[in-house]
């Protein structure tokens, strides 16, 4: 079978590119071929598929006026994504499509391409980029649903893109021009959903698309685990340092605690957490930049648990499967698709988010007895080889490439 994967970035920026890869490795591997359509970047891999990409446009910092005015053209319609797209159809006759973040640097333009070309689409999806304007559903600090139902003036209304009115307007425009002029959803065949939270989350507010299940998968065996924690015991997290991650309630926490916390990762929270730092006993909090994947592995092993504070609604983060197939289990916040996830008294434990108390009674009651964590952490490694391993996820997405695929001849 001939897959096209199209989605925004070609390197490794995130947890999304992690699917887009993983899914790639897991295809070629059983003989299939694929194809790629991108942006142009300088850190993208050097694809050995057929490709095209896409001139690169940001929507971050400040841009000049007419750089500014290119990406605001880009958001709402790109008649480059469309162009470039025929080129590789061209040169390469996929059998589905399946896209993933392709929203402000593509944008949905390339639909109407390949249904006029007659290509089932297939959606995964890894936020709330459907309902919310700037893909969060947060706003001013806190979670925010006023845009339920299509009212994408709220987004204006609040400045919800980095508080200026300028950007949440277009964030707004562009949401009401693809859904009610355009209607992108209903040229997508199937939603691809890795959480029930999210597929609930969007039904609950207002959209009525055909969304399937399917759980992300991480190929554990190339996972070398270490059960057993430090002595003192550790904890980590490791992801994006944002607000919304939780980390200023993770700080809170961890500061009166008598365990080492590695926070690991970049972004626009490091100032806050290096304050934190400072004010907490000496090696308390330890901030480490962004690693490589063995540096991180390392880090993760020597830990007792890892932590996932999050304050937003996360879909399944697979930091949650990466510290799993390491055997360690996980105190995350009992929010979004998490408690899918983190089966409390399981595989880790929950806590309320933003509760910096909660999240310290449940983390010393977890650094307190390393038997119980070690316990959990060999079956947090268990629930990902059994539940969400390569083999499970390959047949699953079949059936679904091949229903769409006899539905279309």
């Amino acid at each position: 079978m001939n897959i096209l994967f199209i989605n925004k970035y070609l390197y490794p920026r995130g947890g999304s590119e992690t699917v887009v890869f993983n899914e790639i490795a897991l295809l070629e591997k059983r003989g299939h071929s694929v194809a790629v359509m991108a942006m142009e970047h300088p850190r993208n891999i050097s694809p050995r598929w057929p490709a095209a990409f896409v001139s690169p446009v940001t929507t971050e910092g400040r841009p000049c006026p007419a750089e500014a005015l290119r990406a605001a053209g880009r958001m709402l319609y790109s008649f480059e994504s469309r162009s470039r797209l025929e080129e590789l159809l061209k040169r390469f006759r996929p059998d589905v499509a399946h896209l993933h973040n392709i929203h402000h640097q593509i944008s949905p333009s390339i639909l109407h391409t390949l249904r006029r070309r007659g290509v089932p689409t297939v959606m995964s999806l890894h936020d709330m980029k459907l309902v919310c304007p700037v893909y969060t559903c947060v706003s001013r600090g806190g979670i925010c649903e006023r845009c339920r139902g299509g009212r994408f003036y709220q987004c204006v209304l609040r400045r919800c893109s980095r508080g200026s009115l300028a950007k949440s307007a277009l964030a707004a425009a562009e949401m009401a021009l693809h859904r009610f002029v355009f209607h992108f959803e209903k040229k997508i065949d199937v939603f691809l959903s890795p959480s029930l939270f999210l597929k609930k989350k969007l039904e609950d507010m207002g959209l009525r698309i055909p969304v399937i299940p399917l759980p992300h998968f991480l190929p554990a065996e190339e996972f070398r685990p270490e059960f057993r924690g430090p002595d003192p015991p550790a904890c980590v997290y490791f992801g994006r340092l944002e607000r919304i991650k939780g980390l200023a309630t993770l700080a809170a926490a961890a500061s009166a605690l008598p365990l080492k916390c590695k926070i690991i990762g970049d972004g626009a929270f490091r100032p806050e957490l290096e304050k934190a730092a400072r004010r907490a006993e000496p090696g308390r909090l330890e901030l480490r930049p962004r690693l490589d994947r063995e540096e991180l592995q390392e880090e993760i092993r020597r830990s007792t648990f890892a932590v996932l504070p999050s304050e937003w609604y996360e879909n399944a983060p697979l930091m949650v499967l990466e510290a799993f197939a390491l055997g360690k289990p996980v105190v995350g916040a009992r929010i979004g698709g998490i408690p899918e996830l983190v089966r409390d008294g399981e595989t880790g434990f929950l806590f309320t988010p933003g509760d910096a108390d909660d999240l310290r009674r449940t983390m010393s009651m977890l650094a307190s007895d390393p038997g119980r964590a070690e316990d959990m952490g060999r079956r947090a490694r268990r629930f990902v080889l059994e539940k969400l391993n390569p083999d499970g996820h390959y047949l699953r997405l079949m059936e679904i490439y091949g229903n769409l695929r006899r539905g279309r001849s």
